[in-house]
């Protein structure tokens, strides 16, 4: 059973992951090659578990247990010695991931299991460029991690049962439901939801309704937790684009990403993490 998970990257998704990981029980790596995002994953981590407890959602002993378990590193070969399983939550592109898990490979032990938080990339690709593809799988988290109750567990070809088997039991000890979905561009959930993330960017372009109308018509009419534009603010925009442009690219036209969205991106209007994207985060 897997004790030591370390997380590859500290952004949102990844400090996210090594919080939810830490409060379930586990000990947890966060490595990140950049120390100021380690810092600021750190700052993020315990103030969404102050949060918690605030709300009475954990006690203060659950909250002090995990952030004790969590440790920080720049280092990903010492990140990664102990592992037993690695979760990378680095950019969305293939490229980078393949880099990146191609060290992975050379630096874990052989039986450590490698999964990758990609929305909608193929496992199977990210696995062949490795010695070990039979432990290569996608576990897709959702955004805030510690609150979305849903993983998608996506084999990639030569995934082995028993390594699906592993991730469906750390998902459950995550306090979290699996579904398992045969890998596809997008798999179920991303093919979706950028769907109605660029329809929505469409119709504003368009002038259809405000971007405040559109996100309130989908939450009271659709019965969405969040909009769409909130969504993709929180998201990322430029997450959004890269996504869309692999299912525009696999997939075809009706991925093709909106302009509007494509301006955003490029103008640095990101979202929150800028601080601005269709909506304005500055004075937060």
């Amino acid at each position: 059973m897997v004790q030591k998970i370390t997380v590859v990257g500290a952004g949102i998704m990844g400090s996210g992951i090594a919080y939810t990981s830490a409060l379930n029980g586990f000990s947890v790596v966060l490595q990140d090659i950049a120390e100021a995002g380690l810092t600021k994953a750190k700052k993020e981590i315990e103030k969404i578990a102050s949060h918690s407890e605030e709300k009475g959602f954990i006690t203060t002993e659950q909250k002090e247990s995990a952030l004790k378990r969590i440790k920080y590193e720049s280092e990903l070969e010492i990140a990664v010695q102990e592992a037993e399983l690695v979760i990378e939550a680095i950019v969305e592109n293939m490229d980078v991931k393949i880099e990146l898990f191609q060290k992975l490979d050379r630096l874990c032990h052989p039986n450590t299991i490698l999964a990758t938080n990609t929305s909608s990339l193929s496992p199977t690709e990210i696995g062949a460029q490795t010695s070990r593809p039979d432990k290569v799988v996608a576990m897709h988290f959702f955004n805030p991690v510690h609150k979305m109750k849903l993983v998608e567990i996506i084999r990639g070809l030569d995934t082995s049962d028993d390594t699906v088997a592993v991730i469906k039991a750390v998902t459950e000890q995550l306090q979290k439901e699996s579904v398992e979905v045969n890998e596809f561009p997008g798999f179920v959930t991303s093919r979706m939801n950028v769907l109605i993330g660029n329809e929505a960017m469409n119709m504003l372009m368009e002038g259809v309704a405000s971007a405040e109308d559109i996100d309130k018509a989908i939450k009271l009419g659709l019965n969405h937790p969040m909009g769409p534009f909130e969504m993709g603010d929180l998201v990322g925009l430029d997450t959004r684009l890269r996504t869309l442009e692999y299912l525009y690219k696999t997939l075809g036209e009706k991925y093709r990403p909106s302009p509007l969205l494509v301006k955003y991106v490029k103008a640095g209007r990101l979202g929150k993490k800028s601080g601005k994207g269709v909506y304005d985060y500055r004075e937060e």
